[in-house]
């Protein structure tokens, strides 16, 4: 199996809901469900790889306050390197409504801080040479961001396949965030992005047309994955075909990460030189898994996915 890492935004996400009507200004609510958990899309992604067995490294950052102290705890061997910075830990206050989607207020706190010295310190480029590093949070991870191109410099000369989700824009996207993504894609040899994203980013309305345009920026022989919710996911490959993978019908719980959870089974797969198809199915099945389940589950090991999957 191919060596993975997971690269940028770990938080602590508090959940609430679910929370319907939106409460008047002034006003309180009672609702029946919180929970505290590990959140970003780079903490969501190694919780699942956690689960699945998976063998992965991580880098990324803390604040110095007791939120940081917690969320070092729930990774106590991955995390011994990670660098606590001088403000307090980034905090996302998720309320989930009962369609199962959600609303988040999140403070600033410590992931803008995170530095390419500091990621490169915590990476192993031996260790990691032939596997994939899934790069996420762009938006969020300002220091880290400015210097993507001494992280694909790096990934380069290690052989490290960069998988690229940039997570929403807190802006939108704007025609800076698009040039801006464009640009970064040139350098990674996947993209993972979800369908409004895929479309937004292209101007392309049909799924499958967008992710061929975006592939059109990428290096040869470059994948893309439209992650499309209750529809599964679909992926142009390195030559150009598509591939594709329905989502089970499920009573949705939780939304909330279900990208990165998705992220999480399709790169396991993919690491493990299963199918593209394959890598497809592993991805819906472990996020479907997770956002059907409370508390959280992302199921069975990566082994059982891969074969009920035909893999």
């Amino acid at each position: 199996m191919r060596p993975l890492a997971v690269v940028g935004n770990a938080n602590v996400d508090l959940i609430l809901g679910p929370a319907a009507p939106w409460p008047k200004a002034g006003t309180e609510i009672i609702v029946d469900h919180d929970e505290l958990r590990v959140g970003g899309c780079a903490g969501n992604s190694a919780l699942a790889w956690d689960s699945l067995g998976v063998d992965y490294a991580i880098a990324a950052n803390v604040g110095n306050d007791q939120f940081g102290t917690w969320l070092r705890q729930a990774f106590p061997e991955r995390s011994v390197s990670w660098p606590v910075e001088s403000v307090g830990t980034t905090l996302s206050v998720g309320i989930t409504h009962p369609d199962g989607e959600r609303t988040f207020f999140t403070t600033r706190g410590h992931l803008p801080l995170l530095t390419f010295e500091e990621v490169w310190a915590m990476l192993d480029g031996k260790k990691l040479r032939g596997g994939y590093a899934l790069l996420t949070g762009s938006f969020l991870t300002d220091a880290l961001t400015a210097e993507y191109d001494r992280f694909f410099d790096w990934a380069d000369a290690h052989d490290i396949a960069v998988a690229l989700d940039t997570g929403w824009p807190l802006d939108g996207w704007t025609e800076a965030n698009c040039a801006a993504t464009i640009g970064w894609m040139k350098r990674c040899r996947l993209a993972l992005f979800n369908e409004v994203e895929t479309t937004t980013l292209t101007g392309v309305t049909d799924p499958a047309e967008a992710a061929r345009e975006l592939r059109k920026h990428m290096p040869e022989g470059a994948i893309v994955v439209v992650k499309r919710g209750p529809h599964g996911a679909i992926a142009i490959d390195a030559e150009g075909r598509l591939s594709s993978s329905p989502a089970p019908v499920v009573t949705v719980v939780d939304t909330i990460g279900a990208g990165d959870v998705f992220n999480a089974g399709f790169l396991a797969a993919l690491a493990a030189e299963m199918p593209l198809e394959a890598c497809l199915r592993t991805g819906v099945a472990i996020a479907s898994e997770a956002i059907s389940t409370l508390p959280r589950s992302y199921g069975q090991p990566l082994s059982s996915y891969l074969q009920e999957t035909g893999a």
